[in-house]
């Protein structure tokens, strides 16, 4: 017969039973939004996870010398700073040259270990987003040489807040003493578990003038100027400009976010499978039912000479109308949902304020982020489940022996 009689004759079936069929279809539907729903906030989740992570410290790739990594000694430097950042800029790169040390800050009675970061304000906002972290106070300004950031954490076990003077004292690189105060501008949100417990940022002539630092940087961090650009060929492009420094990418700087983004696809086909072997129960049921109820019908069908191929693809094409009735609802719905929490997303702040992953600081705010894998990945699993928990009762109605099914009862 035909493909528009199979198709008629489905239709037909379908509406037979409209009230177990709209159950079918609603419950693949249902399932295909909350999938839908949960493949975007994953993929939010993700997005924002990577760029807290690089926005906010590590920059898309570092430039260090060979061994700084392994022993971050303040003798150990990039000693043709302007240089490499000329070329970088030449070559279409933002670059941020950073110095380290490390010091003892003591406020009143109490007192911790800090890692001391200097920073060119100007290059820094160019790289990163963290000027615009601060919970209270201000974000450094070129010419206060006095004025801090610290970290969350920080200014906690310190006992200081803004406007309050810090005292730090470390070994400048000639071994003498550096000493000197500082004043509390701003402290920082939440940003990662190193920054938030021992942050302490200022100028880089400030650090120079405190560690007696004349000419160097410990670390250039880079950003791409487009993101969307590949990330190894960005890096392949700083190594030769680099030459014999150490260069790593947020990657290699972030391994356990980077594992874990690597194995996104991996989590969400899981879940996804998990959901929809449910909804394949109800799938089985619905289609065994329909053949029992119509063995006759198939018999009598049989016996005029229709082949069982005919039948199999009658199954098929009648579980198709409802997939595709549901995929539509399913889309239109899922969509909807994760595009207004792409817009608003979910507002976790009364639970998740503070928290970290993998030492990178979570947005209290979880957001969704609508992409075609997220729309139409748990569509393509809900086709390909129906249809494999179609195959037995498919078999069952083409081999049934017609004169046994006449006679069913």
């Amino acid at each position: 017969m035909p493909d528009v009689k199979i198709f008629s004759f489905a239709l037909r079936n379908v509406l037979r039973n409209r009230h177990r069929s709209l159950v079918t279809v609603l419950a693949m539907a249902f399932a295909g939004i909350i999938m839908i729903v949960f493949a975007a906030l994953m993929d939010g989740f993700l997005d924002a996870t990577e760029r807290h992570a690089v926005i906010m410290n590590t920059g898309d790739v570092q430039i260090h010398a060979p061994g700084y990594m392994n022993d971050p000694d303040l003798y150990t430097y990039v000693d043709n700073t302007y240089e490499l950042l000329s070329l970088l800029e030449k070559n279409g790169f933002y670059a941020s040259p950073r110095l380290y040390g490390f010091a003892l800050a003591a406020a009143g009675k109490s007192s911790a270990g800090v890692k001391l970061r200097g920073i060119s304000i100007n290059r820094e906002n160019t790289v990163t987003e963290i000027s615009r972290h601060v919970m209270l106070g201000a974000w450094l300004e070129s010419g206060d040489t006095r004025g801090v950031v610290i970290g969350k954490k920080l200014a906690r076990t310190l006992g200081v807040k803004v406007g309050d003077e810090i005292v730090i004292v470390g070994q400048a690189s000639d071994g003498s003493m550096a000493n000197d105060l500082y004043r509390v501008k701003g402290i920082l949100k939440t940003v990662g578990d190193e920054i938030d417990q021992a942050g302490f940022f200022m100028l880089d002539t400030a650090f120079r003038e405190l560690m007696v630092f004349p000419k160097g940087v410990h670390e250039i961090a880079i950003m791409r100027s487009n993101r969307d650009t590949d990330l190894e060929l960005a890096k392949q492009r700083i190594e030769e400009i680099a030459g014999d420094y150490e260069i790593k990418d947020w990657q290699d700087l972030q391994p356990v976010i980077a594992r874990i983004l690597d194995l996104a696809d991996a989590q969400k086909v899981i879940m996804i499978l998990i959901t929809y072997v449910a909804v394949a129960t109800v799938i089985l049921n619905a289609v065994l039912m329909s053949v029992f109820e119509r063995i006759h019908e198939f018999g009598v069908m049989k016996a005029l000479g229709v082949g069982p191929w005919f039948l199999v693809r009658l199954i098929f094409t009648e579980l198709f109308i409802m997939i595709f009735a549901a995929s539509i609802v399913a889309l239109a719905c899922g969509w909807f949902i994760a595009y207004r929490l792409e817009l608003n997303g979910i507002d976790l702040s009364s639970i998740a304020t503070g928290a970290s992953f993998g030492g990178v600081a979570i947005d209290p705010v979880w957001p969704a982020k609508v992409t075609p894998g997220a729309l139409f990945l748990p569509v393509l699993f809900l086709i390909l489940i129906g249809f494999l928990a179609a195959v037995y009762p498919a078999v069952k109605a083409a081999v049934i022996q017609p004169v046994r099914a006449i006679y069913y009862r």
